[in-house]
């Protein structure tokens, strides 16, 4: 009984480790050049695919920025609500989600996405690539 009582605990706890290292959440995301947190990222599981879009810009300056460098629809749409990544799924081979594109605002371009949990799902690489030139960023759990 204490056999079946230690194996139920130990798949309970393996259980909430992959729940935690998912990518969805809230995170705080950090600019790689500056080192400065720039936004709140939401980044949701709808059915397997990821989503994230900006609930909050931290600099007050910004608050009401628009994405005037984007194109198409989301041409002068305001970066706060955006979604910024889009179609990403779990990797079966590795520990990553991608297949999807992430959005940088400052710029308008987008880019091919690759994330990745980090400290049991405290912290997120987030690679974004063009062929094989790429930017990381780590971003921060919130919660």
């Amino acid at each position: 009984m204490r056999h079946l009582i230690a194996t139920l605990t130990l798949a309970l706890l393996a259980g909430t480790a992959a729940a935690q290292a998912s990518p969805a959440g809230l995170w705080k995301t950090i600019d790689d050049e500056t080192q400065q947190e720039k936004s709140l990222v939401r980044i949701v599981d709808n059915g397997g695919t990821l989503v994230g879009r900006i609930e909050k810009l931290t600099d007050p300056a910004k608050a009401d920025a628009k994405c005037d460098k984007c194109e198409g629809a989301k041409k002068d749409q305001p970066i706060t609500g955006m979604t910024i990544v889009e179609g990403v799924k779990k990797n079966a081979a590795e520990p990553w989600w991608d297949g999807g594109t992430i959005l940088d605002p400052n710029n308008g371009k987008t880019y091919k996405v690759r994330l990745t949990p980090k400290d049991d799902g405290k912290k997120l690489e987030v690679r974004g690539f063009i062929g094989p030139f790429y930017r990381n960023q780590t971003w921060i759990r919130v919660q």
